[in-house]
């Protein structure tokens, strides 16, 4: 029976590990062996981080709503509170662009809230 030494698709493995690794420093980016440990480690952290994504999303977007509901003499939980009780639904991502782009639409939603409390 013939010898196979698969070199080929040993040697396509290897410049594909090589092609994502290319802008890494020092041997990560030419030793195959330190490349595949980066390239494995650096998929987990953005398989990990794509859903870290959307809590540090939620928890900038309830910062800047707080600031602005503070200076209105509310709190937050008292706002999202309020607003539950107007039936107002507005997700969080929407309340805080308001704050920034539309203070005096913002402060309307606050004087709802405000009456239903």
């Amino acid at each position: 029976m013939p010898r196979v030494k698969n070199a080929v698709p040993s040697r396509k493995r290897k410049k594909k590990v090589l092609k994502y690794v290319k802008g890494y420093r020092g041997s990560r980016s030419r030793s195959f062996k330190r490349a595949n440990e980066q390239v494995l480690k650096s998929l987990s952290y953005a398989y990990r981080d794509r859903r870290n994504r959307k809590r540090d999303f939620r928890r900038l977007w309830i910062l800047r709503i707080n600031a602005a509901v503070r200076e209105s003499g509310l709190t937050y939980s008292q706002f999202i509170s309020g607003l539950k009780k107007a039936e107002v639904g507005i997700d969080r991502k929407n309340l805080a662009h308001l704050s920034i782009t539309d203070p005096a639409g913002f402060e309307h939603l606050v004087e709802m809230a405000k009456s239903r409390l």
